[in-house]
């Protein structure tokens, strides 16, 4: 993803995060490789302090899990990460809609 790209995919990045996480929990390394899935090509750098925020502003909830031998911080959705979703699902609707009129 071109550096000068990275705020208007920064929304969409948020958005998938939100929707993988209120699907079932996440963690960091999962989110990584399905986000570059979708051509985000974001690293731990970036995408943790994302996660943190998103955390931060009430969107996600974290704990430490131990799966597999191994401790691990994983993400689901809140109530307010879930109407943010959907809100975003809308807005994405109506802009998609709106493209194609063109």
């Amino acid at each position: 993803m071109p550096k000068t790209y990275r705020d208007i995919y920064s929304g969409l990045v948020r958005l998938h995060v939100l929707h993988h996480a209120s699907r079932e929990p996440i963690y960091g390394l999962e989110m990584m490789r399905e986000l570059r899935h979708h051509g985000y090509g974001l690293g731990p750098g970036t995408l943790y302090p994302l996660l943190h925020g998103m955390e931060a502003s009430g969107l996600l909830r974290s704990k430490m899990t131990n799966g597999s031998g191994r401790l691990r911080r994983v993400y689901t959705a809140t109530a307010a990460g879930r109407r943010a979703l959907q809100e975003g699902h809308e807005k994405v609707r109506e802009l998609l809609r709106e493209m194609d009129e063109d």
